[in-house]
């Protein structure tokens, strides 16, 4: 595996899941959409957390505080929003 792609890893994950996210939207299951997409905000916000500046890749745009800091609260307030909206007879 090449040096450039392993760096990339941590954020082809996170894309993933926002395309997991994005596919839930589009087939109208937007709460669990909302949900996964928080889902994948928290999980770049461990990423970076956990990984060096070098084995973030893409992640790493800031300080590592900073990054993680914002990620995770960012995320938590997806999550928060998305799963406390009543559904009205929807998913």
């Amino acid at each position: 595996m090449t040096a450039r792609l392993r760096a990339n890893l941590p954020m082809l994950a996170v894309l993933a899941v926002i395309l997991v996210a994005a596919a839930l939207v589009i087939s109208d299951r937007w709460r669990r959409g909302a949900t996964v997409f928080g889902v994948a905000t928290l999980l770049a916000g461990a990423c970076r957390a956990v990984l060096t500046d070098d084995q973030a890749g893409l992640l790493a745009v800031r300080s590592r505080t900073f990054d993680t800091a914002a990620l995770l609260t960012v995320g938590s307030i997806i999550v928060a929003l998305a799963t406390s909206i009543d559904p009205l007879g929807s998913d």
